[in-house]
């Protein structure tokens, strides 16, 4: 079997799955649209938590370094001209 979550029974697992098999390639996609959005607005609250001296667009900055890493948050950042 796949990995199981360690917090998800085995039982509820195979549910899970046979309802994501269930679903239309565009019900799981919509699903899966829905979860990184929900995703990106907790890791939004996280840092504003974190943070609450920041701007939005410090925040939004923070949002970029943290989903794609120092160095590509780097390239970015001196394509778009941002200070530090």
């Amino acid at each position: 079997m796949d990995y199981i979550p360690a917090d998800t029974t085995q039982d509820a697992y195979r549910k899970q799955i046979e309802i994501l098999r269930d679903m239309s390639p565009e019900d799981r996609a919509m699903l899966a649209s829905e979860l990184t959005d929900r995703a990106r607005q907790e890791l939004i609250a996280d840092i504003m938590k974190q943070h609450p001296e920041f701007t939005r667009q410090q925040v939004m900055r923070e949002v970029i370094r943290r989903c794609y890493g120092e160095e590509l948050y780097r390239e970015i950042a001196a394509a778009k001209g941002w200070k530090e």
